[in-house]
């Protein structure tokens, strides 16, 4: 069979990377970077290049959901239904609700991962067919608060730079954003430009000393949530020391005397104390902003995630128009997007607020013209529902059907409690989902099964508003289907409802066709691409927007003129004001929770988390306190501890770290019921950091305060503990996942992951106050394989303790294939190395069972793994780094010549440059 290779796009971050799919008849084989895109040229992250890996035959099989499926009854397990009938049901349960109770009792929330297409026909189809505004979609939860912060001071919602501007920047600021995780392939171009440029300053603004924060000249560890007071201090400098642009503000903008009334009470003493930071770092961050040729202004989730979202953004573009940081190469605040096409979404106006191509619900000409476009007498003129307000309506009653697609609110959502309430209270539930695995498909009364990455055709629109192309390079598998052909197909259902014997509004044969009317939205719009085409993007690649009909390509840069998307032309000054956290700190929760993202995963992991090479780098879950709290507290490493906010708490181990300030935990937003279980303050069973998570959000934005949460961390006490890890073969370790996470739910604490960077494999950790049932032993060991008769074993009933183990005889050698440890787990210290790093075990037999044993061959563990493509382990760096002379750079390549880490992806290279200065001598670091 001849391989062929597909053009196409990566699915994560807002980066937008090209990728070269690789595939053999209806198999992904390989994945690659496209050298000819040019977000990555050819650059791809560890999760990136591991996508094909997602896509195996024993994935699809086990996790992928492949035909429709039909709960009659809630709790019940799903059974298969045709198509014809599915569809058939949903508009019969849609058209019945909305002509019972009205439009506004249903809803839909779809996502940021969606195709530009199927935005599109959603949107249509809510706003345009049913007459509701109840469509919001998780790109609420990532970008709302910079579209709002755009829309009120430059007039739309168009980041105004790209890609290339690191390149030509003299000074960037960097705030609210991990980028070395969250964005590591434009982190690559970062790191480079600072090479090429060793005089370019880099400012990074963080609670947490991230590893972006490794790559800063100026590091600012400022309080949560006191960004917009670090903005108005700044601005309070700039004016006192004559550094902001006086002609460029007169000649471009308006509203500034006001916004100076406001800053002159943000003086440096005062912000200083507020931020926690020092008078002289202000002064200096305040110097290199102002004074750099040109600043560039790099942020997301720590400025967007907050009850002050709009705040955050609209006080940091000030500092651009003040000192005419903007419309130049290397300067302009960029908002960097969180997922694949929460850009798209925006275009098409995909929030509950907006409408297509950037116009305004509250603007009644903005909806006369889409109506007239649509061929529809009105759209409805209420904003919907946004995200928070959907679910705390559908937990009221309010809204009684919903539709959720591509994305998984059941992990994602702040206050979980609040969100399961709504999908248990509902009437009707639909789940649009490629992987059956999302905890979300638990709630659904009806399951469709939809194409995921590989599959796909259509368009997506990255942060620097590139739009690209999106391939199938296999055909789907099973009955699944593009979202967009489900989104048409339940519409000409509805037709026949709700204005029955009219022309369709949905007569779209293929993706193309919707994306042309798309295209006509744009039409003298600030994103205007009637001058793109399909077949322009085939043949000339990705394109930025603007692209009018008879321009040649897009522009690269917005407002290099001066001139802005206002009545005016100029751009506005925001006045506003400092606003403390929704829930700060206090006595009874003296912790700040903040959340953030991990290397190598992505979302809810429900494609990441299906291989256990991404979990070498973190394994498993965890809260990340300072050592001081930790000590303070009592607590040692791998310590359970209780974590509790005023809505849940979950049991999680501690761990120690640096780069979590005093009074500060950390914990990353991926570990979701999937992963971890837990139960809420009133007993019900609830998983995840979101289980802590407040909805509080930002009033202009209403995006919530998912990045903060007040909580307090005390020790549990669980006497009973058990540890079970296992090698099984692909299909096998598939299956044991999730039957073992079924079991967590007889847990206070358990959580279950993959592991194995080649081999696949599974770890599963529980804890409780006594031992449980005998034979809920039995069903982990048996999920593991310990149930054959080539097993050891003991028990101690009056002990309340087992262990079982399983050796393989492979060549000459025996090996460790699979073990569970109940009620004395100590000996996992040397059992899980043993089994994990694949160790001879010919010399341990019986000791396998001893509860607390050594073993009379030393284990020593290979360590945290820290570069992914090349399985290189933080032990193994360690020791080559103590042989390495010379300067940081040369040290640097030293040990990417001897071991290879960071010389494939680079994901890893931030982590390898913190390791490399730790052995630096105390003059040269300084």
């Amino acid at each position: 069979m001849t391989p062929i290779t597909t053009r196409s796009t990566c699915p994560y971050c807002g980066v937008g990377c090209g990728v070269l799919i690789e595939s053999e008849g209806s198999q992904i084989t390989g994945v690659r970077g496209d050298p000819q895109h040019p977000a990555n040229f050819g650059k791809l992250c560890t999760k990136g290049q591991t996508l094909h890996l997602t896509t195996t035959p024993a994935i699809t099989r086990q996790a992928r959901l492949l035909h429709p499926m039909q709960r009659v009854q809630r709790g019940a397990p799903a059974q298969a239904i045709a198509w014809d009938a599915a569809l058939d049901l949903a508009a019969d349960r849609f058209a019945s609700t909305i002509e019972e109770h009205g439009p506004d009792a249903v809803g839909f929330y779809i996502s940021g991962q969606l195709l530009t297409e199927d935005y599109y026909a959603f949107n249509k189809l809510a706003k345009g067919l049913i007459g509701t505004n109840n469509i919001d979609t998780n790109s609420r939860l990532c970008m709302s608060s910079a579209v709002a912060g755009y829309k009120l001071t430059l007039g739309a919602d168009a980041p105004p730079a790209c890609y290339d501007d690191v390149n030509h920047a003299q000074c960037l600021f960097i705030v609210g954003s991990n980028a070395a995780f969250a964005h590591p392939v434009l982190f690559r171009r970062i790191e480079e430009a600072k090479r090429n440029n060793p005089d370019m300053k880099v400012i990074v603004a963080d609670p947490r000393r991230t590893d972006t924060a490794g790559l800063a000249d100026l590091y600012l560890p400022l309080q949560p949530g006191s960004d917009v007071m670090l903005f108005h201090g700044l601005l309070h400098i700039m004016l006192w020391e004559g550094w902001t642009d006086n002609a460029y503000i007169a000649a471009h903008t308006t509203g500034f005397e006001a916004l100076k009334s406001l800053v002159r009470e943000h003086t440096p003493e005062r912000v200083a104390q507020v931020c926690g930071l020092t008078r002289d770092d202000l002064f200096t961050a305040a110097r290199w902003f102002a004074q750099s040729p040109a600043t560039l202004s790099l942020y997301c989730q720590g400025l967007n995630q907050s009850s002050s979202g709009t705040a955050k953004n609209a006080t940091l573009i000030n500092l651009h128009l003040a000192t005419a940081q903007i419309g130049k190469p290397g300067a302009g605040p960029f908002s960097l997007t969180g997922q694949p096409n929460a850009m798209g979404g925006r275009e098409v106006g995909g929030l509950a607020n907006l409408l297509s191509a950037h116009r305004d619900m509250a603007n009644p000409q903005h909806r006369a013209e889409v109506a007239a476009l649509w061929g529809v007498p009105s759209v409805p003129e209420k904003p919907g529902l946004s995200a928070v307000e959907l679910f705390e309506a559908a937990a009221d009653g309010q809204v009684k059907v919903l539709w959720i697609a591509c994305t998984n609110p059941a992990q994602s959502m702040p206050d979980q409690a609040t969100v399961r309430r709504a999908l248990q209270r509902a009437e009707f539930v639909v789940v649009q989902e490629a992987f059956a695995t999302a905890a979300t498909c638990d709630f659904a009364d009806l399951l469709l099964p939809a194409t995921s990455w590989g599959e796909k055709d259509g368009t997506v629109t990255n942060s620097e508003r590139r739009i690209s192309r999106v391939r199938p390079a296999v055909p789907a598998p099973g009955q699944a289907r593009h979202d967009w052909r489900t989104a048409v197909d339940l519409a000409q259902r509805l037709e026949v409802r709700l204005r029955p014997g009219q022309p369709t509004l949905f007569p779209y044969p293929d993706a193309e066709s919707l994306w042309l009317e798309h295209r006509e939205s744009t039409r003298g719009r600030d994103l205007d691409i009637t001058g793109l085409s399909y077949a322009m993007l085939q043949q000339q690649g990705p394109q930025q927007w603007p692209l009018r009909a008879g321009d040649a390509q897009g522009k690269p840069r917005l407002y290099e003129d001066g001139v802005f998307p206002t009545p005016d032309g100029k751009a506005r000054f925001a006045a506003l004001p400092f606003v403390p956290l929704a829930e700060p700190r206090e006595s009874r929760y003296p912790f700040s929770l903040i959340t953030g993202r991990l290397r190598d995963q992505w979302h809810g992991m429900t494609r990441t988390g299906s291989l256990g090479r991404l979990f070498g780098h973190v394994a498993e879950p965890c809260v990340q306190l300072h050592p001081q709290d930790m000590e303070r507290r009592g607590l040692r490493e791998g310590d359970l501890v209780q974590v509790t906010s005023k809505r849940g708490s979950i049991l999680l181990p501690a761990q120690a770290s640096d780069e979590v300030g005093l009074s500060q935990a950390f914990i990353a937003m991926h570990w979701g019921a999937e992963y971890l279980s837990g139960q809420s303050n009133t007993g019900e069973p609830l998983a995840g950091v979101n289980a802590l998570t407040t909805s509080a959000y930002c009033p202009g934005s209403k995006q919530p305060e998912l990045k903060h949460a007040a909580v307090k961390v005390l020790k549990a006490e669980l006497p009973w503990t058990l540890l079970a890890v296992g090698w099984l073969p692909e299909a096998q370790a598939l299956a044991a996942r999730e039957g073992l996470r079924a079991q967590m739910a007889r847990f206070p604490f358990a959580s279950c992951v993959p592991f194995g960077h080649e081999r696949t494999g599974v770890l599963f950790r529980a804890a409780a106050h006594e031992a449980p049932e005998p034979a809920v032993i039995d069903q982990i060991e048996a999920l593991l394989g310990l149930n054959a008769s080539d097993t050891l074993r003991y028990a101690d009933r009056r002990l309340g303790q087992r262990r079982t183990a399983r050796l393989l005889r492979e060549g000459e050698s025996t090996r460790l294939a699979a073990f569970v440890l109940a009620g004395d787990t100590r000996a996992g210290a040397w059992l899980k190395p043993l089994l994990q790093d694949e160790l001879p075990a010919d010399a341990y037999g019986r000791l396998l069972l001893m509860p607390g044993a050594s073993p009379p061959v030393a284990v020593v563990a290979r360590g945290r793994q820290v570069c992914t493509c090349f399985n290189v382990t933080e032990d193994a760096i360690r020791v080559r780094l103590e042989a390495c002379e010379g300067t940081e750079d040369q040290r640097l390549a030293s040990l990417q010549g001897d071991l290879r880490c960071g010389t494939n992806c680079g994901s890893c290279v931030p982590e390898l440059r913190r390791m490399v200065r730790s052995t630096l001598p105390t003059l040269q670091t300084a």
